[in-house]
């Protein structure tokens, strides 16, 4: 990253909105000292080039035009400007309820690649005076993730409407093949990412799931189209049609089982000897036959073939994975760390953040140093680096277009900057994750026809201008038609303060237990919806899978707790086992879940990491179910048992009982 880049970039923007009649090329040379540095006029004129490019790049609206018709080509003619109305955002009113939505819907993508955009839209509607403060924690409490390949490659492309050429394995053959498609929308649904365009190999719309991208997409010149009528929302809601037509048969052990057994619209009949078949209908093949592989032997897949397939693959996948020797590693002495975020000082990044912070800082005169930057979301250090970059930025003969900034006693204070004091408008990025934030939340079973949700979402449509279009080309679906029932009732609990009785399916041991719960919240978690409450079972609180509660009936008995600081999902407090699993790329999600106390790389680059545990007789499921992505190094005897449990698994679907 360059300093002297972004303070020539800054220098630009502040002249080309002092003045409406604009700039020629030669008075911005004269104005801007680094242009006039430049060793040749031709290396002044790319260095120009580019700085046109960079602004347009980050949706800041450079206008380049002639005052006289006669010299239309001419280039020394030709004058420069960002008009202001263009560049404002537009004062939008949001009441409070409506703010402690936006905060909500910007939360949602805290860990995923619109998080930074998310944030960055707050501070404009905080510029401008919303109040965007957190407030209490929400009963219903989601995240978006953005974590399946190559999506940031694929939203640029859709965004900027680029067609892309990328390998894909189709998931009814297997074949692997390059595509060529024009992206019409992204969107989420059934835990999976998918692309929505035109292939144009096949002349017709398809689809295809980011996890089935073999090659790293290419975008190619050229632009197009998208249909007028095309939304991504409705294409979602198409897939269920396209998906749920498929119908599981599945022969499981009397009295196990019981997860399958709560599937919605399960059926199951008498197989005799000990065995019963079980019918339910799938939308997913790889996590229908991940949850069936778990139970090991006690269930062998007798149809569809694809689905049997898929299970005998992961079992065997397991079998190789713990019949092999772990790889060599050295456990470091510091638990697992996340994957380092991008850096917030390119010269793009910190243009922008410079662009926020300065109706950032008149919103909060005297704000303290440490306080802007947890509003930034950077150190303190780099804070007061750009604070003293923005003092520095300017044009050398124009002073009253300079920014006076007072750094004392570690608050800061910035005087008029004349043009830059209003919050840029909101880029598509921006407007995208706030408005598909919004959205989401709308899906969400439960919510009332006059939710302060719905009247922001309309406010900030309609505020954001032609950045709100690219909202038609992004949706998810968080939550499934099966889980709406209990997920309302989870709302109803809350909002009401009352009990509810649960009969829930304990994996660990495969058996129902009944219990009074007092709910706290839902949230999602890696693809899964959880409840937080206080189960008077078991005397504290606890978190329960929604899709492993059999029935949930509201009482009429009072809550006694209040919610407090969430738990987390794994607590290895009490925990007195210490496991170290292998993790390949598409399980380590599992060191951060079971909160792993060490890692290292291993020698093949895989992920070992320690964790605590209560248990083991969950772990031989977990790696049957997760097909070869993941083993066991020590104990050995966890790994002894965990392959005998995958191979026995594998016997059994070859020979199912009582055919």
């Amino acid at each position: 990253m360059s300093a002297k880049r972004t303070e020539r970039l800054l220098t630009l923007v502040m002249l080309l909105l002092s003045n409406r009649q604009g700039w020629t090329k030669e008075e911005l040379f004269r104005e801007i000292e680094q242009y006039e540095q430049a060793p040749t006029p031709a290396a002044r004129e790319k260095l120009f080039d580019r700085d046109k490019a960079a602004l347009r790049d980050q949706g800041i609206p450079l206008e380049a035009f002639t005052e006289d018709p006669l010299f239309d080509h001419d280039n020394a003619s030709t004058r420069y400007r960002i008009n202001a109305e263009d560049y404002r955002l537009p004062g939008m009113s949001f009441t409070a309820a409506e703010s402690a939505a936006l905060t909500i819907a910007a939360g949602m993508w805290q860990e995923a690649s619109l998080g930074p955009a998310a944030s960055r839209a707050l501070r404009k509607l905080h510029g401008r005076g919303v109040d965007t403060e957190s407030g209490p924690p929400a009963a219903i409490d989601a995240r978006i993730r953005t974590n399946e390949p190559f999506w940031d490659t694929l939203w640029q492309a859709t965004t900027a409407r680029r067609v892309v050429r990328f390998g894909y394995r189709a998931a009814s053959t297997g074949d692997d093949r390059q595509r060529t498609v024009q992206p019409w929308g992204m969107g989420s649904r059934f835990g999976h990412w998918y692309l929505v365009g035109f292939d144009l190999d096949r002349q017709a719309e398809r689809w295809f799931r980011l996890t089935r991208i073999t090659t790293p997409p290419l975008i190619r010149a050229g632009t197009y189209s998208v249909p007028p009528e095309f939304s991504m929302s409705a294409s979602l809601a198409s897939l269920t049609a396209a998906e749920r037509g498929r119908r599981a048969t599945v022969a499981v052990r009397a009295e196990t089982c019981h997860i399958l057994r709560a599937r919605p619209g399960a059926v199951s009949s008498p197989r005799g000897e000990g065995w019963d078949n079980l019918e339910f209908s799938y939308s997913d093949e790889e996590a229908a036959a991940g949850e069936i592989a778990s139970f090991g032997a006690n269930a062998v897949t007798l149809s569809p073939e694809p689905l049997a397939a898929e299970v005998r693959r992961r079992l065997e996948g397991a079998v190789q994975a713990l019949g092999t020797a772990p790889p060599s590693f050295s456990l470091d002495e510091a638990p697992a760390r996340p994957a380092a975020a991008r850096s917030v000082n390119s010269t793009e990044d910190r243009l922008l953040r410079l662009l926020d912070l300065v109706p950032y800082l008149l919103n909060h005169p005297g704000v303290e140093v440490s306080v802007a930057a947890r509003d930034f979301n950077i150190p303190a250090a780099q804070l007061i680096s750009d604070v003293e970059l923005l003092f520095v930025s300017g044009p050398r003969f124009y002073p009253d277009g300079l920014i006076d900034i007072q750094l004392e006693d570690d608050r800061i204070h910035v005087s008029d900057p004349q043009s830059l004091g209003d919050p840029i408008r909101f880029g598509l990025d921006e407007a995208c994750a706030l408005l598909v934030g919004l959205d989401t939340l709308m899906n969400l079973p439960g919510l009332p026809d006059d939710s302060a949700v719905r009247s922001a979402r309309e406010k900030l449509r309609a505020g954001a201008g032609d950045a709100a279009r690219m909202n038609d080309s992004i949706a998810t679906r968080i939550a499934e038609d099966e889980l709406a029932p209990v997920i309302a009732a989870v709302r109803a609990g809350i909002e009401q303060r009352r009990q509810v009785h649960l009969r829930y399916v304990v994996p660990a041991r495969d058996e129902v237990t009944e219990r009074f719960v007092e709910p706290l919240r839902a949230f999602l978690h890696e693809n899964a919806w959880y409840l937080d409450a206080w189960c008077h079972r078991a005397g504290g609180r606890r978190n329960f899978r929604l899709d492993r509660i059999q029935s949930m009936e509201l009482t009429d008995r009072p809550v006694t707790v209040e919610a407090g600081t969430p738990p987390v999902i794994f607590d290895p407090a009490g925990a007195d086992t210490t496991v170290v699993l292998v993790l390949a790329a598409g399980a380590q999600w599992i060191a951060q879940s079971y909160a792993a106390e060490r890692t290292a790389r291993t020698e093949d680059g895989r992920l070992a990491a320690e964790i605590r545990v209560s248990t083991t007789t969950w772990l031989p499921g977990l790696v049957a179910s997760l097909g070869g992505e993941c083993t066991i190094a020590e104990p050995a005897a966890e790994r002894g048992k965990a392959l005998h449990f995958a191979e026995a698994a594998l016997a059994a679907s070859a020979h199912p009982a009582g055919a």
